[in-house]
């Protein structure tokens, strides 16, 4: 079963305030969904966005993620840069792993804003090394993932947001496609909810539907709390679930 990433995660687009003294939306981030969000960091700002999570991956398995972390910074308004690590404990059988995931590092680039009912739309892309993280849990290989990130606004209130990609694990070299669906409401300035269904689909493997929902409450334009969970759609993953919670933040860390 496969953990959930840091990014898994919520278009928060449907929420814009505007920013007394600085000239910037609300901070917009990849969780707590699973479909990453097709805006880039604002120039100069480092934005960090961390979670806790809980996941039962199956009868005998579970895994605490304490934190993941995706850091960024905005190089300028088309390109960010990307660093993404996790900290997981596994347990299967009463024996217990802890230790550091491969780290992965790599960029979002905006492909084109939208046009209608053309999506604005972005490219992300990573490289994970094998031997950056703890010995029980390194890779055979080096492995890599992709996505188009895309978005419509429908209304003031209402926006879409969708992923399409693919991801290779660093030790069967095969790939997994991956899709999500994500409709995401602004209740308020501060505060928004989405739904999502996801799912991964393995090279000569059944695939796994998942879905998921949450919650966003936005004290500070540069703050972000979050809490979500979800659960397995198809019999093969019937005993998933989990439940997040996040915190992201952003600075500018240069004039």
């Amino acid at each position: 079963m496969k953990s959930l990433r840091p990014s898994l995660l919520f278009v928060v687009s449907i929420i814009s305030i505007s920013v007394i003294a600085q000239d910037l939306p609300s901070i917009q981030t990849d969780r707590p969904d699973q479909t990453e969000a097709a805006t880039i960091v604002p120039t100069g700002y480092v934005q960090l966005e961390t979670g806790f999570n809980s996941e039962q991956n199956d009868a005998v398995t579970k895994t605490l993620v304490y934190p993941t972390i995706l850091a960024k910074y905005g190089v300028n308004d088309r390109f960010e840069w990307r660093l993404i690590l996790n900290y997981n404990s596994v347990e299967t059988g009463g024996i217990r792993t802890s230790g550091v995931l491969p780290l992965s590092a790599g960029f979002k680039v905006a492909l084109w804003e939208q046009k209608g009912i053309i999506p604005k739309t972005s490219f992300i892309g990573h490289l994970t090394a094998p031997f950056i993280a703890s010995k029980d849990f390194r890779n055979k290989h080096y492995s890599s993932d992709f996505r188009f990130t895309l978005s419509n606004q429908v209304t003031d209130h209402l926006s879409i947001g969708y992923n399409l990609g693919a991801a290779w694990d660093g030790n069967t070299g095969e790939p997994e496609f991956i899709y999500t669906l994500t409709a995401g409401y602004s209740f308020s300035d501060n505060w928004g909810a989405y739904i999502e269904s996801f799912g991964f689909a393995p090279h000569q493997r059944i695939p796994e539907h998942r879905a998921d929902g949450g919650l966003i409450f936005i004290p500070h334009p540069d703050f972000q709390v979050d809490i979500s969970g979800g659960f397995g759609l198809s019999p093969n993953n019937k005993d998933y679930y989990y439940v997040s919670l996040g915190l992201s933040y952003r600075f500018k860390c240069k004039d």
